[in-house]
């Protein structure tokens, strides 16, 4: 059943011309600043020539565009979990989900599961575009596959979050914004924290994402980040039982 759902979500996302916009605006952004990067990184290479241990290409361009992409990311998820719950409820078809012999849990993990897929698919162009760099320049797989698999967990997280978010109301803007202002709250007061051991620093997806984006895997980062995604896909199975029993 959760197989199902996740494909009707799939399905529902590419029939959606907002969904190809969002799309074609992050492709556009991305390439950007891929450009930018790699100009900016061929006027200074005679310089980096006479540094006795220069950055590599990847360091210089492919730790930063992954950076971007998850910033990019941050902004871009709430635009597509509000649909998943509140717009549903706002067209009144998600009653008629509720009243399916569909579990509860099913119904959370299939529309988390076909969300991440899309997400998956869509930042698939990140790695893509770096490896384009292959032709002219070795590349640190070892740094790409930690970004790669860094940048996943935060998208899971992210969906996870906006998708408790958007079980809370009928008005899939105030899902959208609620889900994007949580998650630009956490990565500000992050940002702002001074202190090493800030509580702040523990519960920011994006500064857990750091380590990966500098080629550690850290098994405490995706520990957070699998109870992080674990935590708001229980609310929201807690949430739509609640509007089972009681309406």
């Amino acid at each position: 059943m959760i197989k199902l759902l996740a494909l009707r979500e799939l399905r529902s996302l590419f029939v959606t011309p907002s969904t190809w916009f969002f799309l074609a605006a992050l492709q556009f952004i991305l390439a950007w600043f891929f450009l930018a990067m790699l100009e900016a990184f061929l006027d200074v290479q005679p310089q980096l020539a006479q540094l006795a241990n220069p950055p590599g290409v990847t360091v210089s361009i492919a730790a930063p565009l992954f950076n971007t992409a998850a910033l990019l990311l941050m902004m871009l998820v709430p635009m597509f979990t509000m649909r998943l719950i509140a717009e549903e409820r706002r067209n009144q078809t998600f009653s008629l989900l509720l009243s399916s012999p569909i579990a509860s849990r099913d119904i959370v993990l299939g529309k988390f599961a076909g969300l991440l897929i899309f997400l998956i698919m869509l930042t698939a162009t990140v790695p893509l575009m770096l490896y384009t760099l292959a032709l002219g320049s070795p590349l640190d797989h070892g740094l790409l596959a930690a970004n790669w698999l860094g940048l996943l967990l935060l998208t899971g997280s992210y969906v996870a979050l906006g998708l408790y978010i958007s079980s809370l109301t009928v008005q899939p803007v105030i899902a959208a914004i609620g889900a994007l202002a949580l998650l630009a709250g956490l990565w500000l007061a992050d940002m702002v924290a001074t202190a090493p051991n800030s509580p702040w620093h523990a519960i920011s997806p994006l500064h857990h994402f750091q380590n990966f984006n500098s080629g550690l895997i850290n098994s405490a980062d995706v520990i957070f980040f699998i109870l992080f995604s674990t935590v708001f896909l229980l609310l929201t199975m807690r949430r739509i039982e609640n509007n089972r029993r009681y309406g």
